[in-house]
């Protein structure tokens, strides 16, 4: 098959998040709405500490294999970004201000005791697939990212106008990703359109896309039925 060009290459990437991406599933809605118990909402954070927490060991496993120089000091910076440079919290220390805020005693948001056997599960085969797969895979299957920020103002909003438990101190996990997410996307963007130069790639690169969204999506399943 003749290789997308990079512009209808990236637009079958974005195509991917508008009828995949967990923005669309019910229980965001609920979430955004202000439709959940404070019961609920505890539930979400302390499933999706998980993910939070999983990202900096994907991301590792990942810097392990990238080639050159350049390469991996792009990919650190992620790593700062969620686990802190010692000074300056990361992302997974936000997270933990937020089920703090939310009433959760940290020790047992940290042992992930009470995450959902789903959760578990769909964050192992995360981290496992980047870990696995082929070094561009893994790097498509963050981009995710491209649809994050959308979906960030959604929940900051939503939330803050919906529950009177929750307050800006509480969400400050969401604000800096504000503008790390489409700094990550730029990088990871354009590193998947100039090294997809195959068609086969570029299919595999649409499929890495696809299970990130499928396993987001699996764990708001499992937090919905539950």
């Amino acid at each position: 098959m003749t290789p997308l060009s990079p512009e209808a290459f990236e637009a079958a990437l974005r195509a991917v998040g508008e009828e995949r991406y967990h923005v669309h599933h019910p229980f965001h809605h609920l979430l955004h709405g202000g439709k959940l118990t404070k019961g609920q909402v505890q539930a979400w954070a302390l499933n999706r500490y998980c993910y939070q927490a999983a990202i900096p060991a994907k991301d590792a496993s990942l810097l392990a294999r990238l080639p050159t120089p350049e390469l991996r000091r792009e990919w650190r910076r992620r790593l700062v970004d969620h686990d802190g440079d010692g000074v300056t919290p990361g992302g997974v220390e936000r997270w933990l201000i937020l089920t703090d805020g939310l009433g959760l005693d940290r020790d047992y948001v940290t042992s992930e005791a009470g995450a959902l056997p789903a959760t578990r599960f769909a964050v192992q085969a995360y981290v496992r697939f980047v870990r696995e797969a082929s070094v561009l895979e893994a790097i498509a299957s963050s981009l995710t990212e491209m649809f994050s920020p959308g979906i960030i103002r959604q929940r900051v909003s939503g939330m803050l106008a919906g529950y009177d438990f929750v307050s800006e101190a509480t969400l400050a996990y969401f604000q800096p990703r504000l503008t790390q997410a489409p700094q990550d996307v730029a990088f990871a963007l354009g590193y998947v359109t100039r090294h997809a130069d195959t068609r086969e790639k570029q299919e595999a690169c649409l499929a890495a896309l696809r299970f990130k969204c499928d396993l987001l999506w699996a764990q708001l399943d499992a937090l919905h039925f539950a």
